[in-house]
């Protein structure tokens, strides 16, 4: 495993990190406390340090597995990203999963939210705190961000940053968030079939110094090569929601990426896994983990050879041609009459 650092904070990320809303969110299957803590000791025994969490995963359980997995003393062989920003208590538990939670940011809940995540998590500090899924006229709240800095002022809080959704888009708000904001990173989606914003968002990252987080590096798992046309997915999963061509038309698409395998001695999921990283202020990207199978592939692209230049080039050139396909709707598109909030709110 390879690591690299957020900004100048001194928080140290394994370039592959573990998205615990696969453990909490029950869109991946249902798991006990006990399989979810395997699955994550087998990811940290092969290198992982870096997971990411969220208070609203699960209403809370998202963290409470995190310190079943890793107690006491364990505590600090991990980094924890956590998240802030809904009042997902305050919701009627049948909506849960089906639409995003109402946002809130006055201080006395913000205090009250930042306590219950240490508590849940069994811990004094959190490593990477990130404000979850914020619209822009959230994010200009002075009272927010002196809030933040009290709580890093008093250890709570070790890093700082913006967590993008729901769904993919969001370039102002992060471009935002990094040119006027005291955030030390900002978590997005990018993968080899969804370049934008991310492109964007890369360029303002390398210019301030800022970290990116990167999830839906395998694009819905379309990058993990698993797929045939003959897929079907189960009735709660996510991806039933895509439109009719999304499935025929990405695996048209991961076709062309095939040369990054070829060139690369790797798999598709670790091609796209190491393409994600080729921008050095990517400084972790997050697969969807449900599986030791997947484990072991993912943690195997830190031993690939990285994307060159030239192959990141080809990517891009791929992407502004759509692959060469009839451009239609965007893979990240969601069929009509699905809740976008919800697809998005849920990691």
């Amino acid at each position: 495993m390879r690591y690299r650092q957020i900004g100048d904070t001194g928080v140290t990320v394994s370039e592959v990190g573990f998205g615990v809303w696969t453990m909490a969110a029950g869109w991946w299957g249902d798991y006990t406390d006990d399989e979810a803590a395997h699955l994550m000791h087998a990811a940290h025994d092969r290198g992982v340090t870096f997971f990411d969490t969220a208070d609203t995963y699960g209403n809370g359980r998202g963290e409470t597995i995190l310190q079943h997995a890793f107690p006491g003393t364990e505590r600090d062989k991990i980094v924890i990203g956590a998240k802030f920003g809904y009042d997902w208590a305050s919701r009627d538990p049948n909506d849960a999963g089906h639409r995003e939670a109402p946002h809130r940011f006055d201080v006395e809940f913000l205090e009250a939210s930042l306590d219950a995540s240490l508590k849940r998590l069994g811990t004094d500090h959190i490593d990477f705190y990130q404000m979850h899924n914020p619209r822009m006229a959230m994010m200009t709240q002075d009272h927010i961000w002196t809030f933040i800095e009290r709580a890093r002022a008093a250890g709570k809080v070790r890093s700082v940053g913006v967590a993008l959704g729901p769904a993919i888009g969001w370039e102002a708000e992060g471009a935002y968030a990094m040119e006027h904001l005291p955030v030390d990173g900002v978590q997005m989606i990018y993968n080899a079939l969804e370049l934008d914003p991310g492109r964007a968002l890369i360029e303002v990252a390398e210019r301030k110094g800022k970290a990116l987080v990167v999830r839906v590096p395998h694009s819905s798992g379309m990058l993990e090569g698993q797929y045939t046309k003959d897929t079907v997915f189960p009735e709660n999963d996510h991806r039933r929601h895509r439109p009719a061509n999304w499935l025929p038309e990405g695996l048209e698409k991961i076709k062309q990426l095939q040369f990054l395998c070829d060139e690369n001695q790797c798999t598709l999921a670790q091609a796209a896994l190491r393409y994600v990283l080729h921008s050095p202020s990517v400084v972790s990207a997050l697969p969807n983990i449900y599986n030791l199978e997947q484990i072991e592939e993912f943690v195997g692209a830190s031993d690939a050879r990285d994307v060159t230049d030239a192959q990141a080039a080809q990517v891009n050139e791929l992407y502004e041609n759509n692959f060469g396909l009839a451009f239609t709707a965007p893979l990240n598109a969601i069929a009509p009459g699905a809740n976008a909030e919800s697809l998005g709110a849920a990691r």
